[in-house]
C-alpha cells in the first residue's frame, strides 16, 4: 500500500517535470564530462610510454653546457655557484655532474680481420641519470676490465659514415657488445697500463662514452696529479609543466642544451597545452550544464510550490519529498556517467594507434575512471544541496 501511495505521490510531482530541459541538462552534461575525460585519457596516454626505451619525451632530461666564445685554454665550466643557482630554478628536480676523464686514453679492436685503433675520451654522471642499467656496470681495479655505455648515435655514425668507405663491416648492438676492446691508459709521468673493456649498453639520452663512476674517481686519482676539475657538462632532470621560463633562463646565463631537445620540449609541451585545453573546456561545458540544471530545479519547484505545500500540509516533510527529485537527478547523472565514459573510450581509438606508433598510450583506465566518479559525487551532491535547500525554503514559508 505505502508502494502505491508513493508512485502516486510522484505521479503528482512529475507532473510539471519538463522533459526538454531534463534531456537538454543531460546532453549538455554528456558532452562536457566527455570532453573532461578525453583530456585526461589524452594526457595519460600521451605521457605513458609502451616500449622499454626512453619515453617519446626524452627531454625530462636535458645536458647543459657553457657557451664557447673563440678560441681558448682555459676549460669553460661550471661554477659552484653556477650550479647552486641553476638548482634553484623551479623546473630542475635534479642536476647530475659530467666527470670528465684527466688522463690519455687509447682504444684498439678488431674487425674483420682488420684494427682500428684510436684516441678516446671517457665520462662519468651518477647512475641513476642514464636510462639503460646493463648488469655488468660496476668496476673492479682487480680484474682490469672496464664496462663502457655508448651513445647510440655514434654506432650510427660508424655504421652509415665511416665503415662502408673504409671497406669495414657494419656491426649491430649485439655485435659491438661481444667485440672486445683493449685500452691503454697513460696518465702522470707517462705511466701506462693496459684494461680490458666491452660495449654493455647503449644510450639514447647521453651523447658520450660513459664509464661507471667509480672507476672515473679510481682512474683520474691514480693518472692525474692535478687539481679537480669543474664540470664542463650537466645533466638535468626537469618538469616539463614549469619550464616556461626555462629557454629565457638558458639564454641569460649563456648555456646551451646538447641536441634539438628544444624541438622535443616544443612537441611535449604542445599536447600538455592541447590536454589541457580540452578538459578546461569541457569543464566550462559542465559547469553551464549544471547551471541550466540549477535553473530547471528552480523553476519546477517554482511550478510545484502549491503541491508540495499540500504535501508539506499532509505532514511530509522536505527531506521526504525531496527524495523523489533526488532520486531524478541521481538517476540522470549516472547515466551520463555511463554514457560520457563509454564516449571517451570510444573516441579513444581515434588516438590510441597514431601514438602506439611513436611509443605511447595504453596508460590506465583508472585515472579517467576515477574522475568520471568524483564528478558524478561532486554533481550529484550539488543538486541535493539545491534541492533540499529550495524545499526547505518552501516549508519555512508555509509555516
Amino acid at each position: 500500500m505505502g508502494q502505491v501511495f508513493r508512485h502516486e505521490i510522484w505521479c503528482l510531482l512529475r507532473k510539471n517535470i519538463s522533459k526538454g530541459q531534463l534531456l537538454g541538462y543531460a546532453i549538455a552534461n554528456v558532452v562536457g564530462l566527455s570532453v573532461i575525460l578525453i583530456g585526461i585519457l589524452f594526457f595519460a596516454d600521451s605521457q605513458n610510454s609502451i616500449t622499454d626505451d626512453d619515453k617519446f619525451f626524452s627531454d625530462d632530461y636535458i645536458v647543459l653546457s657553457k657557451k664557447v666564445d673563440g678560441i681558448g685554454f682555459k676549460p669553460v665550466c661550471f661554477s659552484d655557484d653556477d650550479i647552486k643557482k641553476l638548482n634553484e630554478q623551479k623546473w630542475v628536480q635534479k642536476t647530475g655532474k659530467f666527470t670528465a676523464s684527466q688522463f690519455a686514453v687509447n682504444g684498439a679492436v678488431n674487425l674483420g680481420g682488420r684494427g682500428l685503433s684510436t684516441y678516446l675520451f671517457f665520462e662519468s654522471v651518477p647512475d641513476d641519470f642514464f636510462d639503460v642499467a646493463p648488469r655488468d656496470w660496476k668496476f673492479n681495479p682487480d680484474e682490469k676490465f672496464v664496462p663502457v655505455i655508448l651513445s647510440k648515435d655514434y654506432l650510427t655514425l660508424y655504421n652509415f659514415g665511416f665503415a662502408i668507405p673504409q671497406g669495414l663491416p657494419q656491426v649491430s648492438e649485439q655485435m659491438v657488445g661481444a667485440v672486445p676492446i683493449m685500452l691503454r691508459l697513460t696518465g702522470k709521468d707517462n705511466v701506462t697500463e693496459s684494461f680490458e673493456a666491452a660495449v654493455v649498453g647503449f644510450s639514447s639520452r647521453l651523447n658520450t662514452i660513459a664509464v661507471p663512476q667509480d672507476f672515473m674517481d679510481w682512474a683520474n686519482k691514480r693518472y692525474y696529479s692535478g687539481e679537480e676539475q669543474s664540470p664542463s657538462r650537466l645533466i638535468v632532470k626537469i618538469n616539463r609543466f614549469e619550464a616556461s621560463d626555462m629557454r629565457k633562463y638558458l639564454e641569460n646565463e649563456d648555456i646551451e642544451i646538447a641536441g634539438d631537445k628544444k624541438q622535443e620540449g616544443n612537441i611535449s609541451q604542445f599536447l600538455s597545452v592541447v590536454s589541457s585545453v580540452v578538459a578546461s573546456n569541457g569543464v566550462v561545458i559542465s559547469i553551464l550544464a549544471l547551471f541550466i540544471l540549477t535553473l530547471s530545479i528552480f523553476l519546477l519547484l517554482q511550478k510545484s510550490r502549491e503541491t508540495i505545500r499540500k504535501l508539506m500540509f499532509l505532514g511530509f516533510s522536505p527531506k521526504e519529498i525531496s527524495r523523489y527529485y533526488e532520486a531524478l537527478v541521481l538517476s540522470a547523472n549516472v547515466a551520463i556517467t555511463i554514457v560520457s565514459t563509454a564516449a571517451t573510450v570510444f573516441f579513444r581509438t581515434l588516438w590510441i594507434e597514431q601514438l602506439r606508433e611513436i611509443g605511447l598510450g595504453g596508460a590506465s583506465l583508472f585515472p579517467m575512471l576515477g574522475a568520471a566518479v568524483a564528478y558524478l559525487a561532486l554533481v550529484t551532491t550539488f543538486n541535493v544541496y539545491v534541492i533540499r535547500k529550495k524545499l526547505y525554503g518552501i516549508w519555512h514559508i508555509s509555516c
